[in-house]
């Protein structure tokens, strides 16, 4: 007789399903994308044996293992001959158009240019398999309309805005260049060259490339030539609490990957992509991580302003001061409380009049009263207080837009809704420190 387990026992078979499928994955290596990518990649002299494409349920798309991994041993080797770089696309049929065009492209154009360009030729581009699995659209806040970016944190809104503003400036920037490749194609390059396409390949190479330094090239423009796109070793998803060691190996001509950690076999394999707090992962690479170490909750001028007491003559004075030594940026909180930027900053703002002329002690960290130390710890307190006040209208908004079981950006209100989440949390960390900061010396 079958055992009847309830809806308790329904319940916990779908826990332990969702942790397995986020721990194990899919296997994806039979759809046909990966099936002709990895041929592909083994035409150029890639051999991989026990890496997987899968599908996670808390991470997407990336690589599982088929085999148990030592803290040292090698996650991949990609040929150099896999790689595109500033040297394909020179080498390639764009090559002769970049080389004598003026003023000369940047190496972020040319490559731009070449997988649009690749793109746009479809069965008969060399680099199809590897175009064929690439996103095509991502969650990059670029791709977000003006009514999700309203919805960001202050300081990220208006990074987002400055990203936004750098790929219309390159679009318009580089239209002659465009108009210059017309005898490659048979349609209009206006056509082949949009503004979508544009942005499109931007973010393909800003969220997939790996860092490789490359000699500089006499074609090219000054700008740092470091890109490099590495079909299937751009599925290996970050996680902040993975150490790797990653370079091209100049023996065996390879962009080598090592772990430095075990990972047990069929779970996925991760690499960091840097100590990046999740409003930079959002920014650069479209996605954030959930109890990220190294994230912090970010205070603009604005904010700071909205919490300092009215009846302070001396604001301006001390703003403008703190302004010319540099000390209104990179303001933050963070688990363990307020940085040691932010609390200096405060300690100058709660200066009195008869001890303004002390603030070359502060900024170099010493206590200039108890009085000081108490209003500069009440300050921070007022200015967490605010930016969760902040965080919680504006989850209060997202709440209501996702009301609309139909709404289309759904998937950019769940990673805004999911960075307020992580922040809210931070700035509550924050303020418990605080508080007990300013038990101590009261």
């Amino acid at each position: 007789m079958r055992k009847r387990y309830g809806r308790a026992g329904r319940s916990r078979r779908r826990k332990q399903n969702q942790i397995l499928a986020s721990v194990h994955g899919v296997n994806l290596s039979q759809e046909l994308g990966y099936v002709q990518l990895r041929r592909w990649l083994k035409q150029r002299g890639f051999w991989d044996l026990y890496l997987l494409p899968a599908h996670f349920s808390d991470t997407g798309r990336g690589l599982m293992t088929t085999k148990s991994l030592k803290t040292g041993d090698l996650i991949i080797s990609l040929p150099g001959k896999c790689l595109l770089t500033t040297s394909t696309v020179l080498g390639s049929y764009m090559g002769e158009y970049i080389k004598r065009w003026k003023p000369q492209v940047s190496p972020l154009l040319a490559l731009c240019a070449f997988l649009i360009s690749e793109r746009h030729f479809g069965n008969k581009s060399l680099w199809k398999p590897y175009i064929d699995v690439l996103p095509k659209t991502y969650t990059c806040p670029v791709y977000f309309p003006e009514g999700i970016l309203n919805l960001f944190p202050g300081p990220l809104c208006r990074n987002a805005q400055e990203q936004r503003s750098t790929i219309q400036e390159l679009y318009i920037s580089s239209q002659p260049f465009f108009l210059s490749l017309q005898h490659l194609f048979e349609e209009r390059v206006k056509d082949i060259f949009t503004h979508d396409a544009l942005r499109w390949a931007w973010c393909s190479i800003n969220t997939r490339t790996v860092y490789m330094k490359h000699p500089q090239s006499e074609f090219l423009s000054r700008e740092p030539d470091v890109y490099a796109l590495a079909p299937y070793l751009d599925l290996l998803n970050h996680s902040p609490g993975v150490e790797v060691t990653a370079a091209f190996n100049e023996t065996s001509q390879c962009y080598e990957i090592r772990t430095g950690r075990n990972c047990r076999r069929y779970e996925q394999v991760f690499i960091c992509y840097g100590p990046h707090d999740n409003q930079r992962l959002l920014l650069e690479y479209g996605f954030i991580a959930g109890g990220n170490p190294h994230s912090v909750v970010y205070i603009d001028q604005d904010a700071l302003q909205s919490c300092l007491l009215k009846e302070d003559k001396q604001t301006a004075q001390k703003l403008s001061f703190l302004l010319e030594n540099n000390f209104l940026e990179n303001l933050t909180f963070g688990l363990d409380g307020p940085s040691w930027r932010l609390l200096t900053t405060l300690k100058v703002l709660c200066l009195g009049p008869n001890e303004f002329s002390c603030w070359k002690k502060v900024l170099l960290g010493a206590s200039v009263s108890r009085e000081n130390d108490k209003m500069s710890l009440s300050l921070a307190e007022r200015l967490c207080c605010y930016l969760m006040d902040d965080n919680n209208k504006a989850m209060q908004k997202i709440s209501h837009r996702k009301c609309n079981k139909l709404d289309e950006l759904k998937d950019h209100l769940d990673l805004v809704e999911s960075l307020r989440r992580e922040e809210l949390r931070i700035l509550e960390s924050s303020l418990e420190t605080l508080k007990n900061l300013r038990s101590a010396i009261s």
